[in-house]
């Protein structure tokens, strides 16, 4: 008897939960209107490091009055101890994500890892989700080479993200490019965040490793990351939602497989 598949898709509103939408935004102010106005649109915002060096933990406490989730984006890499430290203050801020450099050490993500767990048993806090940044996005084999890295980057990628994931490293920022390779090594219950997303026909801006939103769910993204092609769209929360669309039929389609035989 030949299998049915499901006739609907995922719903929007799960989905949705899935897109990280970039707050690259110079002032608070403008943060917030961003929030207000995508809120019921994505799943969390990502603070990085103008925003955060403009209105500090503030911008972070903003997002969660309106009732929102955080990835705080500063991409720690540091000796193990600082880096540890920032974690732990950084899950006190309540951040859903936070991140840190891969190449930083196993060492210094395994010390985080221990500490930020440590400190949230202690104070009964949610224990963030700790990420390793492989490889950025905007870099390409030969951006790697000039700085003394001999391995392609779908290698240096998959390198990074055993080491992330032997460290305790609830997963990796990495592009859509290297999920196969990242899916194959680290297994399903590894999470990967993935920027470098842009609609089909839309230009690269500063990324060189790119696919569109349905593309990456259906590779095996978990999240994915967006700023500019809904920041700038006419219409912020439609490409928003039309975006989450894409996704959800990515989503399903990486879920369907054909029928066993016999």
């Amino acid at each position: 008897m030949r299998a049915r598949w499901p006739l609907l898709p995922p719903r929007a509103d799960t989905i949705r939960h899935r897109l990280i939408f970039a707050l690259d935004v110079e002032t608070l102010s403008e943060a917030e209107r961003l929030v207000e106005l995508l809120r019921e649109a994505v799943g969390v915002f990502k603070i990085g490091k103008q925003l955060f060096l403009h209105a500090g933990p503030e911008v972070v406490r903003m997002v969660h009055r309106h009732g929102a989730e955080v990835f705080l984006d500063l991409k720690f890499h540091d000796i193990p101890h600082t880096v540890a430290r920032a974690g732990v203050e950084a899950a006190r801020l309540g951040v859903r994500f936070f991140d840190l450099h891969a190449s930083g050490s196993f060492e210094m993500m395994e010390r985080t890892h221990a500490e930020v767990a440590r400190a949230c048993r202690r104070e009964a806090l949610r224990r963030p989700k700790i990420l390793a940044v492989t490889v950025l996005t905007s870099l390409a084999t030969s951006d790697l080479r000039r700085v003394g890295v001999a391995d392609g980057v779908e290698s240096q990628v998959g390198r990074l993200a055993r080491l992330a994931r032997r460290a305790g490293m609830d997963g990796v920022v990495a592009s859509p490019l290297e999920i196969a390779r990242i899916r194959r090594d680290c297994g399903r219950g590894f999470l990967i965040v993935t920027p470098g997303v842009r609609p089909a026909g839309r230009g690269h801006d500063d990324q060189k490793r790119v696919m569109t939103a349905g593309e990456a769910m259906r590779a095996g993204a978990d999240y994915l990351v967006v700023g500019r092609p809904i920041r700038d769209a006419p219409d912020p929360p439609a490409t928003a939602r039309e975006m989450v669309a894409d996704m959800a039929r990515g989503f399903l389609a990486a879920r369907m497989r054909p029928p066993a035989r016999g």
